[in-house]
């Protein structure tokens, strides 16, 4: 079976870099087609991978500031003629779902439907457009919408992340999807020693987020809740929100920037608790915290409802707003917590499981393509 993987940009690291080594790792025979990829920036090992760009990776600036050129990644996907494969696995929450693939068994891994197209006005909130802006973007993202929704009836099968994200594709793209969970590594990560009852109250320490620094995620209602409570929040991770954190953070908060595997390893495992502080599509820093037997303060919306259960392995605050996520944190003071609980339930999302779903997923659309096609 040829297989060819198709990824938006390779220019920085998130969650859908953790599930795209996971389709690398699984199909390593298989190229992997993308817009653009910035060799110096991303991890070493992807240097041995059959990475294939298209003209895009030759705009300049492009590795570094991705987002102004997006109304050609449609342009570009459309050209990337793909139908010699007998299965296409699109890795998608940008364009990359566009690519052609004639009569070939084409699978969407949807991580999101794209979500500067179809919640634009979310999605620049916090990015402060002026009205001129808005008003002159709005004729393009309303074709790059339409754009986006024919290139959704091409696909022969949408796999969602979530059903936060399985009742986004059937709103925006009217399609049906299955829901197969993003693989997390938890092999990587483990408990802290004497940590099976950890209770919380009076360690000291402090709580975590990893994420990209980006405006719709939220991190601005942490960084205030932890201002006014004077704990200690720790932020990895890089994006166009760090210097506007930055500058809200008081003495309390720091941001690390871009932390090493390794880094990231120890701090979820010495945290108090790890913090979601907006609605995310899945999530998979969360579960990694689980793994390490830590808790997640998590606002209760989108992928959260899946991977946390509330009380046990975590706590939910139902209020967008830092004096609700001060709550929560306080009431999860008084929790004694199972770390092997929290193991537990992280579990149920390792990348076996993931693997195993996957694979009998592929083969079944495959078998089915085979037997129309007879």
């Amino acid at each position: 079976m040829r297989l060819a993987l198709v990824h938006d940009w390779l220019n920085q690291m998130g969650g859908a870099e953790d599930v795209l080594e996971t389709l690398v790792a699984r199909y390593p025979a298989a190229p992997v087609h993308t817009s653009i990829y910035w060799r110096e920036g991303m991890p070493a090992a992807y240097r041995e991978w059959d990475i294939r760009t298209t003209w895009m990776d030759h705009l300049p600036g492009i590795h570094r500031h991705h987002r102004p050129y997006l109304p050609l990644y449609p342009v570009a996907f459309a050209g990337l003629d793909l139908a010699e494969y007998d299965v296409v696995l699109s890795n998608k929450s940008g364009f990359c779902h566009g690519v052609h693939t004639g009569a070939t068994t084409h699978i969407c891994y949807c991580l999101a439907p794209t979500r500067y197209v179809w919640e634009f006005d979310a999605y620049t909130s916090s990015e402060s457009p002026s009205a001129v802006a808005r008003r002159a973007l709005r004729p393009v993202i309303a074709l790059l919408r339409r754009w986006d929704y024919r290139a959704a009836q091409a696909v022969t099968h949408f796999i969602a992340i979530s059903r936060a994200v399985q009742q986004r594709i059937r709103a925006y793209y009217g399609r049906e999807s299955v829901v197969i969970h993003p693989p997390v590594d938890t092999s990587a990560f483990a408990t802290a020693p004497g940590t099976n009852r950890t209770q919380l109250a009076g360690d000291g320490g402090y709580y975590l987020i990893v994420s990209r620094l980006i405006g719709y995620r939220g991190i601005d209602l942490a960084v205030r809740a932890f201002n006014q409570m004077g704990r200690r929040l720790v932020i990895a991770g890089e994006g166009p929100d760090q210097s506007r954190l930055q500058r809200m953070a008081g003495p309390g908060i720091s941001l690390l920037g871009r932390v090493p595997r390794e880094e990231l390893i120890e701090l979820f495992a010495n945290c108090r608790a790890y913090v979601l502080p907006g609605v995310e599509d899945f999530g998979i820093a969360p579960l990694q915290a689980q793994a390490a037997g830590r808790p997640v303060i998590a606002f209760a919306g989108g992928g959260a409802l899946e991977t946390v259960i509330d009380g046990e392995t975590g706590l939910f605050f139902n209020e967008s707003a830092p004096g609700a996520l001060a709550e929560a944190v306080v009431a999860l003071d008084g929790l004694s917590i199972d770390a092997q609980a929290c193991r537990a339930n992280a579990d149920r999302f390792a990348s076996n499981v993931f693997e195993e779903k996957l694979d009998r997923f592929v083969t079944t659309a495959c078998a089915s393509q085979s037997a129309v096609g007879t």
